[in-house]
């Protein structure tokens, strides 16, 4: 890049992969954005992804010796009170190859991609939601940068070991000042004189696997020279967690998941080889973005699979306790609890599988996919923990009952992987994106009309098919058609409405959060609905009619209504909202330091 130069040592341009900006709309389209457009994107979503024979097979072994394990080895009440996992236990779950089940087979891993790693990954966490976040924290994202930007003197280095578990991977993005905002990190990395090796220095809080690690994936500021001037920009480092210079925290005592190894980890003066760089310099955020989405798609498979797992007990104890002369399991309330569940899961699942297909296809953007799939999963999974608590009574309070500490093992997922507050504004600034620039131009077509006649008609005759023109699919089932119709319906609201808010705002809608949510929170309804056509398409093809494939349908005829009202909820309140008076009563409390409005006895 012209002007652009780099301070210190950096390897030659052939044995550093490029960086590829998968979220360019340019280059890969994305389902989600087109949504913001009023578009739909039939052929990045059907047909619904699934495995080959040879894959289904493999995944079936895999599932079956992870059953056997678990029956063996797993117990979560214990994990939950000690607080860690006993080394017999972790021994094994390495021997059964599970610790390579995402590198490639070159590296001696099982080399399955996003569907098939993403099922194993909703398996181990319907088994144990601690064992999860260790096979995910190694897997997802400790190794994955690796994988994806890794030369290969780096991969042929690291990956075997990580492969047979000899080597434990941990991920060190976060920090006490820059959370979400990986922009904002402190730690630093400068090159050496010689050009040989970098300096690291700074500290990593909240880190998985911190305590089980041997090597880290970590994130630093290197200083980049551009146009003459040094800056610092975020560059990657594979990091021997044994280095001199590297110190561990104390565990971390946390709500759930706490047999997971938490902890702090500091840097001080660590040598880093400079060919343990991480893909090009000052990459660093493009990488960490991209292995992020690999660690939301496992968030949500895992979040989807736990969700299925204590509903399970749930059912179990509502169809033996008994009430009233009769099992609670025949009360309409107790069947809400369940139904809803059981439909928000269809769609749960539905969404992961296909962003994960898209992953497997590679050349779209899946980035707004895989951060929908995992806030939808994440809080249904708290959601439905604790309706399954309800189900339970009085026993569900109990630290003898799984329900307690699955509700709060489950609570960490709205956290990883950025909150889904962070994903929503995400979600909504990068739906926003295209809508803008075409804004943008036409304000500048309309500062030279003459000269920009060609873009005027083009803009307006656009308009014109937007507001008249339903987009359609034509690949639905016809016995899905009503659903279908609904979701066409709203997708053309909300690209009208997204137009028109772009038009009120301008550029104020960055600071417009309320407003950001909305959008954010109506194309995922819009996607999920989208996911559950395609899958409901396919398991009634599969299965030869609409009657032998009942199931698929009646889940996609109670999610689908629900969701888009909730969509049409949110489209309509980007025009109509009390924003200001929500602002006013936030203000109000803030200032004050409480909630409450004075009253009479105060």
């Amino acid at each position: 890049m012209k002007g652009v130069s780099i301070k210190g040592p950096h390897l030659s341009d052939a044995a550093v992969p490029k960086t590829p900006n998968l979220a360019d709309p340019h280059k890969n389209p994305s389902f989600t954005k087109g949504l913001f457009l009023g578009e739909i994107r039939e052929d990045l979503v059907f047909p619904f992804p699934e495995l080959s024979q040879e894959d289904h097979d493999t995944l079936a072994a895999v599932l079956d010796s992870l059953r056997a394990f678990a029956a063996e080895h797993i117990d979560r009440a214990r994990h939950d009170h000690d607080g860690k996992f006993a080394d017999e236990m972790r021994m094994a779950f390495h021997e059964l190859g599970m610790m390579g089940v995402n590198i490639p087979e070159a590296y001696g891993g099982l080399g399955a991609g996003s569907l098939m790693f993403s099922r194993i990954m909703g398996a181990v966490g319907e088994i144990d939601a601690a064992l999860a976040v260790y096979f995910g924290a190694h897997q997802s994202i400790g190794c994955k940068g690796i994988i994806l930007f890794g030369t290969e003197a780096q991969k042929a280095k690291y990956l075997p070991g990580c492969a047979s578990g000899e080597t434990v991977a941990g991920f060190c993005l976060t920090e006490a000042g820059s959370g979400s905002d990986a922009k904002a990190m402190r730690t630093t990395a400068v090159p050496s004189a010689d050009g040989s090796h970098y300096l690291l220095n700074g500290q990593k809080i909240w880190i998985s696997n911190a305590g089980y690690a041997s090597l880290f994936t970590v994130f630093a500021q290197v200083p980049v020279e551009i146009d003459g001037v040094t800056k610092q920009r975020v560059s990657a480092f594979i990091v021997d967690a044994k280095a001199p210079g590297v110190s561990l925290g104390a565990v971390e005592q946390k709500m759930g998941i706490k047999a997971s190894d938490t902890r702090t980890v500091t840097f001080e003066n660590v040598r880093v080889p400079v060919e343990d760089r991480l893909g090009e310099v000052g990459h660093g955020f493009n990488i960490a973005l991209e292995v992020l989405n690999s660690g939301r798609l496992g968030l949500a498979a895992g979040s989807s699979r736990g969700t299925r797992a204590i509903m399970a007990e749930a059912i179990a104890y509502a169809k033996q306790r008994e009430q009233f002369g009769r099992p609670i399991a025949s009360f309409e309330m107790i069947q809400k609890k369940i139904a809803l569940a059981a439909v928000e899961c269809y769609a749960s699942d539905a969404g992961w599988m296909l962003a994960a297909g898209m992953m497997d296809r590679g050349g779209i953007d899946f980035s707004l996919e895989t951060a929908m799939s995992k806030i939808f999963a994440s809080e249904l999974a708290f959601k439905t923990s604790s309706e399954a608590l309800q189900i339970a009574g009085g026993l569900g309070y109990s630290k003898e009952y799984p329900y307690e500490q699955a509700l709060r093992d489950s609570r960490i997922n709205m956290i990883f992987e950025g909150t889904n507050e962070i994903l929503l504004a995400l979600i909504a600034l990068s739906g926003l994106q295209q809508p803008g620039e075409q804004l943008k131009e036409l304000g500048r077509a309309f500062k030279r009309p003459l000269a920009s006649l060609g873009v005027l008609s083009g803009y307006l005759a656009g308009r014109a098919k937007r507001q008249m023109v339903r987009p359609q699919f034509t690949r639905v089932h016809a016995a899905l058609k009503d659903e279908a119709d609904l979701v066409e319906e709203l997708v053309q609201d909300l690209g009208l409405a997204v137009e028109k808010a772009l038009i009120a705002e301008g550029k104020e809608i960055i600071e417009r959060q309320f407003l950001q949510e909305r959008m954010a929170k109506a194309a995922m309804d819009l996607y999920l609905s989208t996911a559950v056509l395609s899958r409901a398409t396919w398991a009634i093809t599969k299965a030869g009619s609409p009657e032998a494939a009942a199931a698929d349908l009646d889940a996609a005829r109670v999610f689908i209504p629900m969701a888009t009202r909730r969509a049409r909820r949110q489209i309509v309140a980007l025009a109509h909202h009390q924003d200001d008076r929500l602002r006013a009563v936030a203000q109000r409390a803030l200032e004050t330091g409480d909630l409450t409005v004075p009253t009479p006895t105060d």
